[in-house]
Protein backbone atom coordinates (compact mmCIF):
# COMPACT_ATOMS: atom_id res chain seq x y z
CA UNK A 1 0.00 0.00 0.00
CA UNK A 2 3.08 2.37 0.63
CA UNK A 3 4.04 1.97 -2.68
CA UNK A 4 0.53 2.25 -4.29
CA UNK A 5 0.22 5.59 -2.08
CA UNK A 6 3.99 6.74 -2.99
CA UNK A 7 3.44 6.19 -6.59
CA UNK A 8 -0.05 8.76 -6.90
CA UNK A 9 2.32 11.21 -5.18
CA UNK A 10 4.61 10.93 -7.47
CA UNK A 11 2.28 11.23 -10.34
CA UNK A 12 0.51 13.82 -8.34
CA UNK A 13 3.47 15.60 -8.39
CA UNK A 14 4.19 15.66 -12.03
CA UNK A 15 0.61 16.37 -13.06
CA UNK A 16 -0.40 19.42 -9.89
CA UNK A 17 3.03 20.48 -8.84
CA UNK A 18 4.92 20.13 -6.07
CA UNK A 19 3.37 22.28 -3.40
CA UNK A 20 0.01 20.95 -4.34
CA UNK A 21 0.56 17.97 -4.34
CA UNK A 22 2.44 17.93 -1.43
CA UNK A 23 -0.54 19.90 0.56
CA UNK A 24 -3.03 17.55 -0.69
CA UNK A 25 -1.12 14.50 0.76
CA UNK A 26 -0.39 16.64 3.97
CA UNK A 27 -4.44 16.37 4.04
CA UNK A 28 -4.72 12.82 2.99
CA UNK A 29 -2.95 11.90 5.97
CA UNK A 30 -4.48 14.11 8.58
CA UNK A 31 -7.77 12.83 7.60
CA UNK A 32 -6.74 9.14 7.50
CA UNK A 33 -5.32 9.84 11.44
CA UNK A 34 -8.51 11.36 11.82
CA UNK A 35 -10.61 8.67 10.33
CA UNK A 36 -8.33 6.23 12.27
CA UNK A 37 -10.75 7.27 15.26
CA UNK A 38 -13.59 6.29 13.32
CA UNK A 39 -12.28 2.91 11.89
CA UNK A 40 -11.42 1.79 15.60
CA UNK A 41 -14.93 2.76 17.35
CA UNK A 42 -17.16 1.45 13.78
CA UNK A 43 -15.11 -1.06 12.30
CA UNK A 44 -14.05 -2.93 14.94
CA UNK A 45 -15.94 -2.17 18.14
CA UNK A 46 -18.97 -2.07 15.72
CA UNK A 47 -20.20 1.11 17.60
CA UNK A 48 -21.95 3.46 15.23
CA UNK A 49 -20.66 7.48 15.80
CA UNK A 50 -22.33 10.08 13.85
CA UNK A 51 -20.33 13.04 15.62
CA UNK A 52 -17.09 12.31 15.34
CA UNK A 53 -15.97 15.38 14.27
CA UNK A 54 -16.39 17.00 17.78
CA UNK A 55 -13.38 14.90 18.99
CA UNK A 56 -11.61 16.47 15.76
CA UNK A 57 -13.25 20.13 16.84
CA UNK A 58 -11.95 18.61 20.26
CA UNK A 59 -7.82 18.25 19.35
CA UNK A 60 -7.82 21.32 17.16
CA UNK A 61 -8.78 23.63 19.30
CA UNK A 62 -7.04 22.08 22.66
CA UNK A 63 -3.50 22.03 20.39
CA UNK A 64 -4.02 25.73 19.47
CA UNK A 65 -4.61 27.06 22.54
CA UNK A 66 -1.83 24.29 24.23
CA UNK A 67 0.86 26.05 21.64
CA UNK A 68 -0.45 29.62 22.42
CA UNK A 69 -0.27 28.88 26.03
CA UNK A 70 3.50 28.32 25.64
CA UNK A 71 3.68 24.28 25.17
CA UNK A 72 6.50 23.27 22.38
CA UNK A 73 3.64 21.64 19.23
CA UNK A 74 5.59 18.62 19.31
CA UNK A 75 4.74 17.64 23.16
CA UNK A 76 1.81 19.46 23.30
CA UNK A 77 0.47 16.65 20.26
CA UNK A 78 0.22 14.10 23.42
CA UNK A 79 -1.17 16.13 25.42
CA UNK A 80 -4.25 16.78 22.63
CA UNK A 81 -4.64 12.97 22.23
CA UNK A 82 -5.31 12.92 26.19
CA UNK A 83 -8.32 15.55 25.56
CA UNK A 84 -9.28 13.66 22.53
CA UNK A 85 -9.64 10.51 25.04
CA UNK A 86 -11.76 12.26 27.83
CA UNK A 87 -13.90 13.27 24.96
CA UNK A 88 -14.02 10.19 23.67
CA UNK A 89 -15.14 8.69 27.64
CA UNK A 90 -17.83 11.67 27.58
CA UNK A 91 -19.34 10.86 24.46
CA UNK A 92 -19.37 6.99 25.24
CA UNK A 93 -21.23 7.48 28.36
CA UNK A 94 -24.81 6.77 26.68
CA UNK A 95 -23.11 3.68 26.08
CA UNK A 96 -24.10 1.55 28.82
CA UNK A 97 -27.94 2.44 28.45
CA UNK A 98 -28.18 3.00 24.79
CA UNK A 99 -27.25 0.69 21.76
CA UNK A 100 -27.68 0.69 17.78
CA UNK A 101 -29.16 4.05 16.48
CA UNK A 102 -29.95 5.46 19.70
CA UNK A 103 -26.51 5.42 20.83
CA UNK A 104 -25.46 6.84 17.44
CA UNK A 105 -27.62 9.59 17.90
CA UNK A 106 -26.81 10.36 21.21
CA UNK A 107 -22.73 10.67 19.92
CA UNK A 108 -24.60 13.16 17.10
CA UNK A 109 -26.28 15.33 20.55
CA UNK A 110 -22.27 15.25 21.89
CA UNK A 111 -21.32 17.00 18.38
CA UNK A 112 -24.15 19.37 18.94
CA UNK A 113 -23.22 19.88 22.33
CA UNK A 114 -19.30 20.94 21.40
CA UNK A 115 -19.58 23.10 18.38
CA UNK A 116 -22.37 25.04 20.38
CA UNK A 117 -19.59 25.58 23.40
CA UNK A 118 -17.24 25.86 20.69
CA UNK A 119 -19.16 29.07 19.55
CA UNK A 120 -20.48 30.43 22.76
CA UNK A 121 -17.16 30.60 24.71
CA UNK A 122 -15.72 33.32 23.43
CA UNK A 123 -13.43 34.00 26.06
CA UNK A 124 -11.52 31.10 24.99
CA UNK A 125 -11.88 30.59 21.43
CA UNK A 126 -13.04 33.34 20.18
CA UNK A 127 -16.30 31.70 19.00
CA UNK A 128 -17.10 32.22 15.22
CA UNK A 129 -13.58 35.02 14.91
CA UNK A 130 -11.56 31.38 15.19
CA UNK A 131 -8.02 30.97 16.57
CA UNK A 132 -4.92 31.99 14.25
CA UNK A 133 -2.84 28.58 14.24
CA UNK A 134 1.35 29.04 14.16
CA UNK A 135 2.98 26.31 12.07
CA UNK A 136 4.09 22.81 13.62
CA UNK A 137 7.69 23.17 14.93
CA UNK A 138 10.20 21.24 16.75
CA UNK A 139 13.54 22.56 18.50
CA UNK A 140 13.41 25.78 16.67
CA UNK A 141 12.52 23.92 13.40
CA UNK A 142 9.28 25.07 11.80
CA UNK A 143 7.51 23.21 9.11
CA UNK A 144 6.31 25.27 7.24
CA UNK A 145 6.77 24.10 3.64
CA UNK A 146 4.07 21.55 1.84
CA UNK A 147 6.87 19.08 1.84
CA UNK A 148 7.75 19.52 5.47
CA UNK A 149 4.16 19.52 6.38
CA UNK A 150 3.47 16.25 4.33
CA UNK A 151 6.64 14.59 6.07
CA UNK A 152 5.44 15.22 9.44
CA UNK A 153 2.05 14.23 8.44
CA UNK A 154 3.30 10.84 7.10
CA UNK A 155 4.87 9.69 10.30
CA UNK A 156 2.35 10.23 12.54
CA UNK A 157 0.23 8.41 10.12
CA UNK A 158 2.36 5.24 10.32
CA UNK A 159 3.04 5.12 13.98
CA UNK A 160 -0.64 6.08 14.13
CA UNK A 161 -1.13 2.76 12.15
CA UNK A 162 1.49 0.94 13.59
CA UNK A 163 0.27 1.16 17.05
CA UNK A 164 -3.42 0.78 16.15
CA UNK A 165 -2.17 -2.34 14.35
CA UNK A 166 -0.75 -3.65 17.29
CA UNK A 167 -3.90 -2.96 19.53
CA UNK A 168 -5.97 -4.64 17.27
CA UNK A 169 -3.45 -7.50 17.67
CA UNK A 170 -4.17 -7.80 21.39
CA UNK A 171 -6.75 -9.12 23.89
CA UNK A 172 -8.46 -5.94 23.81
CA UNK A 173 -8.33 -6.08 19.86
CA UNK A 174 -10.04 -9.23 20.21
CA UNK A 175 -12.54 -8.29 22.39
CA UNK A 176 -13.59 -5.45 20.15
CA UNK A 177 -14.47 -7.44 16.80
CA UNK A 178 -16.21 -9.96 19.88
CA UNK A 179 -18.50 -7.22 21.13
CA UNK A 180 -18.69 -5.83 17.32
CA UNK A 181 -20.01 -9.53 16.26
CA UNK A 182 -22.03 -10.40 19.26
CA UNK A 183 -22.36 -8.48 22.43
CA UNK A 184 -24.32 -11.30 25.01
CA UNK A 185 -21.78 -13.90 23.21
CA UNK A 186 -18.92 -11.77 24.34
CA UNK A 187 -20.88 -11.38 27.95
CA UNK A 188 -20.87 -14.57 28.55
CA UNK A 189 -17.13 -15.31 27.53
CA UNK A 190 -16.21 -12.93 30.46
CA UNK A 191 -15.89 -9.36 28.30
CA UNK A 192 -17.12 -6.83 29.52
CA UNK A 193 -19.14 -4.95 26.67
CA UNK A 194 -19.13 -1.54 28.11
CA UNK A 195 -15.59 -1.73 29.19
CA UNK A 196 -14.78 -2.46 25.95
CA UNK A 197 -17.25 0.19 24.22
CA UNK A 198 -15.45 2.37 26.27
CA UNK A 199 -11.80 1.80 25.26
CA UNK A 200 -12.41 1.82 22.00
CA UNK A 201 -13.91 5.42 22.23
CA UNK A 202 -10.50 6.55 24.20
CA UNK A 203 -8.66 4.73 21.44
CA UNK A 204 -10.74 6.41 18.60
CA UNK A 205 -10.76 9.54 20.41
CA UNK A 206 -7.42 9.78 20.68
CA UNK A 207 -6.52 9.59 17.65
CA UNK A 208 -9.33 11.70 16.31
CA UNK A 209 -7.95 14.36 18.40
CA UNK A 210 -4.46 14.19 17.16
CA UNK A 211 -5.37 14.33 13.50
CA UNK A 212 -7.47 17.44 14.94
CA UNK A 213 -4.20 19.07 16.20
CA UNK A 214 -1.88 18.18 13.07
CA UNK A 215 -5.06 20.07 10.73
CA UNK A 216 -5.40 22.76 13.02
CA UNK A 217 -1.34 23.66 12.25
CA UNK A 218 -1.66 22.85 8.43
CA UNK A 219 -4.53 24.92 7.65
CA UNK A 220 -3.10 27.97 9.94
CA UNK A 221 -7.23 29.10 11.16
CA UNK A 222 -9.65 27.04 12.79
CA UNK A 223 -12.99 28.15 13.81
CA UNK A 224 -16.33 26.00 15.25
CA UNK A 225 -17.87 26.02 11.42
CA UNK A 226 -14.95 23.73 10.36
CA UNK A 227 -16.28 20.93 12.39
CA UNK A 228 -19.91 20.73 12.20
CA UNK A 229 -21.62 17.71 10.95
CA UNK A 230 -21.14 17.86 7.67
CA UNK A 231 -17.43 17.37 8.83
CA UNK A 232 -18.78 13.92 10.74
CA UNK A 233 -20.53 12.93 8.04
CA UNK A 234 -17.19 13.26 5.83
CA UNK A 235 -15.70 11.40 8.50
CA UNK A 236 -18.06 8.25 8.79
CA UNK A 237 -18.02 8.05 4.99
CA UNK A 238 -14.33 7.76 4.89
CA UNK A 239 -14.59 5.04 6.55
CA UNK A 240 -17.32 3.47 4.73
CA UNK A 241 -15.69 4.11 2.03
CA UNK A 242 -12.48 3.00 2.31
CA UNK A 243 -13.44 0.09 4.35
CA UNK A 244 -14.07 -0.04 8.34
CA UNK A 245 -12.95 -3.33 9.04
CA UNK A 246 -9.40 -2.83 7.52
CA UNK A 247 -6.92 0.00 9.29
CA UNK A 248 -5.90 0.47 5.99
CA UNK A 249 -9.51 1.57 5.17
CA UNK A 250 -8.89 5.26 6.54
CA UNK A 251 -6.21 5.80 3.97
CA UNK A 252 -8.30 4.89 0.96
CA UNK A 253 -11.36 6.52 2.45
CA UNK A 254 -9.17 9.62 3.49
CA UNK A 255 -8.12 9.75 -0.65
CA UNK A 256 -11.29 9.70 -1.68
CA UNK A 257 -12.63 12.88 0.38
CA UNK A 258 -9.56 14.76 -0.10
CA UNK A 259 -10.34 14.18 -3.78
CA UNK A 260 -13.75 15.12 -4.18
CA UNK A 261 -13.53 18.84 -4.19
CA UNK A 262 -10.96 18.34 -7.07
CA UNK A 263 -13.21 16.52 -9.05
CA UNK A 264 -15.88 19.07 -8.16
CA UNK A 265 -13.88 21.50 -9.83
CA UNK A 266 -13.37 19.66 -13.23
CA UNK A 267 -16.78 18.80 -12.65
CA UNK A 268 -18.09 22.71 -12.41
CA UNK A 269 -15.73 23.21 -15.56
CA UNK A 270 -17.62 20.17 -17.57
CA UNK A 271 -21.05 20.98 -16.60
CA UNK A 272 -23.61 23.27 -17.89
CA UNK A 273 -24.43 26.66 -16.52
CA UNK A 274 -27.33 25.69 -14.29
CA UNK A 275 -25.84 22.21 -13.33
CA UNK A 276 -22.09 23.76 -12.57
CA UNK A 277 -23.80 26.40 -9.89
CA UNK A 278 -25.84 23.52 -8.33
CA UNK A 279 -25.67 23.86 -4.63
CA UNK A 280 -25.16 20.51 -2.84
CA UNK A 281 -22.82 18.97 -5.51
CA UNK A 282 -20.48 17.17 -3.31
CA UNK A 283 -23.11 15.61 -1.36
CA UNK A 284 -24.36 14.22 -4.51
CA UNK A 285 -20.64 13.18 -5.83
CA UNK A 286 -20.44 11.36 -1.88
CA UNK A 287 -24.07 9.40 -2.67
CA UNK A 288 -22.56 8.20 -6.10
CA UNK A 289 -19.28 7.08 -5.01
CA UNK A 290 -21.42 4.91 -2.30
CA UNK A 291 -23.83 3.68 -4.46
CA UNK A 292 -20.84 2.47 -6.63
CA UNK A 293 -18.69 0.96 -3.74
CA UNK A 294 -21.92 -0.94 -2.04
CA UNK A 295 -22.34 -2.03 -5.82
CA UNK A 296 -18.57 -3.10 -6.10
CA UNK A 297 -17.06 -3.26 -2.69
CA UNK A 298 -19.50 -4.11 -0.25
CA UNK A 299 -16.58 -4.21 2.48
CA UNK A 300 -14.65 -1.29 1.76
CA UNK A 301 -12.21 -0.30 -1.53
CA UNK A 302 -9.37 -1.99 1.12
CA UNK A 303 -10.86 -5.04 0.68
CA UNK A 304 -11.43 -7.16 -2.30
CA UNK A 305 -14.43 -7.32 -4.99
CA UNK A 306 -16.01 -9.67 -2.86
CA UNK A 307 -15.14 -8.37 0.56
CA UNK A 308 -11.68 -10.34 1.06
Amino acid sequence: MVLVVGLMVALAVGWLGADFAFGQATLVATYAIAGLGVVIIVGQAGQIVLGQGALVALGAYAQTLLVQAGVAPLLALPLTAGVGALGGVLASLPAGRLGGLYFGMSTLAFALIVEEALVRWESLTHGPAGLVVPAFGAGGWQADTPLAQAAVSGVVLLVALALAARLLRSRLGRAWRAVREDEAAADTCGIAPGAAKLRAFIVGGSLSALGGGLYAHWIGFISPEQFGLVFSFELLMLAFIGGARRLSGAVWGALVVVAIPQAIAVLRDALPGDWARAAGLELVLFGAIIVAVVLLRPQGLASGPRGG
